[in-house]
């Protein structure tokens, strides 16, 4: 099987799906002319002229022209340019695409995609950083992927880009030139339908994105101490698949939560209070979270990598867990 990066996957996927539906467009800042900050669009210099295009700094009328053209129809991919910028057109986001279809009684259909970079990034500072996507999956109304690999973004790409959900995908700057396996033929990842990324019998990982790879690093390492982590990606947020965890529980009777967003109510607090509820009789020791100090992140690259999570962290809560 072929190995592509992330971004040509993510790109790929937007290709084949512009293809074969002509509704679709894209635009957003830097993406016609330069394909994207981090190259995603790459593959679509030159092609669609009419269907790919770049707009000005406006974000709550780039947001709210998808939402227009969703309504008569179209399906528009927006590209945030950074996921932090989300906040400039959150009216847009939270009091029309978040509500539009309950409010129409499902006759209202959004097929959107809002998509672009998030996440920790080398010395981009307070505004260019940031894990946000447990804001969005606090507001009902709004589905969230979070893809880990290049495999993940086609597949889920693929499958966002035919819903008739409003869609923000999430993309770890981290990971646009990482590497995998992704086949030729076509294929999709349902929304909701986590992955076992690594089978283990003494504590369960649940993770998404970067934190994923952190989770597996952890994994390898505690391994040769005789400590056995089953790494989950959830890669969905909403829905997320707590079936996939709830038995996961059970066998391995522990649980950390790892995500890169700020601890202080991250999306860990609601995994956790959910297997709490659920599968409290299976667990042996207290749920553990892991996320980013609760600051804004800073410019220091030795004060970044002090807020951000890392494998380190998970090795230290397992040990923690296991009375190590």
């Amino acid at each position: 099987m072929r190995n592509i990066s992330y971004a040509e996957a993510l790109g790929e996927a937007i290709l084949e799906e512009m293809e074969r539906d002509d509704t679709i467009f894209t635009y957003g800042e830097d993406v016609a002319k330069q394909g994207g900050i981090f190259g995603a669009y790459k593959s679509l210099l030159g092609k669609f002229p009419n269907r790919i295009f770049d707009t000005p700094i406006s974000e709550e009328v780039i947001y709210g022209s998808a939402l227009g053209a969703a309504l008569v129809g179209m399906r528009p991919v927006v590209e945030f340019h950074f996921a932090d910028f989300l906040f400039t057109g959150i009216q847009s986001i939270t009091l029309q695409i978040e509500k539009i279809r309950y409010m129409t009684g499902g006759q209202g259909k959004l097929h959107l995609v809002l998509r672009g970079p998030d996440g920790v990034s080398n010395s981009a500072a307070a505004q260019h950083s940031e894990s946000i996507e447990t804001i969005f999956m606090h507001i009902p109304g709004i589905k969230i992927i979070i893809p880990s690999t290049p495999y993940d973004i086609k597949g889920l790409m693929k499958t966002a880009l035919r819903s008739d959900d409003p869609i923000i995908c999430f993309e770890h700057k981290s990971l646009y030139a990482t590497k995998g396996e992704v086949p030729e033929e076509e294929y999709f990842i349902p929304l909701g339908k986590a992955e076992i990324k690594k089978e283990g019998k003494d504590i369960t990982v649940v993770s998404m994105s970067r934190m994923v790879h952190e989770s597996l690093r952890a994994a390898e390492e505690l391994e040769k101490e005789g400590i056995s982590l089953e790494v989950i990606d959830l890669r969905s947020l909403v829905p997320w698949d707590k079936e996939t965890v709830i038995r996961s529980v059970q066998k391995t009777n522990r649980l950390i939560v790892a995500h890169e967003t700020w601890r202080r109510a991250g999306w860990g607090a609601e995994i956790a209070s959910t297997i709490q509820e659920e599968a409290f009789d299976f667990l042996d020791a207290p749920i553990a979270r892991i996320g980013a100090r609760n600051v804004p992140m800073p410019f220091n690259a030795l004060m970044q990598n002090f807020v951000t999570p890392n494998k380190e962290n998970i090795i230290i809560e397992a040990k923690k867990l296991l009375g190590r």
